[in-house]
């Protein structure tokens, strides 16, 4: 599957068309993804922004395509362009190769995914959870398509965090 299905399927909605009439100015700013590994727990989400309104609002694209508003806190959003595209086999094909790099042997077990754009650069943010309560941290830039952070922390790092606030 890759993103440019989702802006295709999400362009040719009904829900989407009505949108862009009322909110002519909005524009892609945002994107959630899950690939769940174990069960079938995916999710695929598109957020419009609407600079006029400050509203944004986020399109779920499993099944019937709905909208739904998201609340908005003082943010400055990126527009992301829609000739992007990336292949989400590939990006878990990236994150499994950097997983061998770092000599990481778990079983991937979900991946969370959000598209976010910063000066210009276009990144998936990622949140894999592995077996044994591990949890990676990634940030790949998609116009390269390249690992450019790796983190790896496991449950009881974030339980330690928690107890110590």
């Amino acid at each position: 599957m890759n993103f440019q299905f989702y802006l295709e399927k999400l362009y040719a909605s009904s829900v989407f068309k009505e949108f862009k009439e009322q909110s002519k100015s909005g524009f892609l700013c945002s994107g959630f993804f899950v690939i769940d590994k174990e069960k079938d727990d995916n999710k695929a989400h598109l957020d419009f922004y609407v600079p006029e309104d400050k509203k944004m609002f986020s399109f779920g694209l499993l099944g019937e395509v709905s909208k739904m508003p998201v609340e908005v806190f003082d943010k400055k959003f990126e527009k992301i362009s829609d000739k992007i595209d990336f292949d989400f086999n590939e990006v878990e094909a990236l994150i499994v190769k950097e997983m061998e790099t770092q000599n990481i042997k778990k079983k991937i077990q979900k991946i969370i995914l959000f598209l976010q754009s910063n000066e210009g650069n276009v990144f998936l943010l990622a949140t894999v959870f592995i077996s044994n309560l591990g949890i990676l941290k990634i940030n790949i830039n998609i116009l390269k398509m390249k690992v450019v952070e790796f983190e790896k922390k496991s449950f009881f790092d974030m339980v330690n965090v928690f107890k110590k606030s």
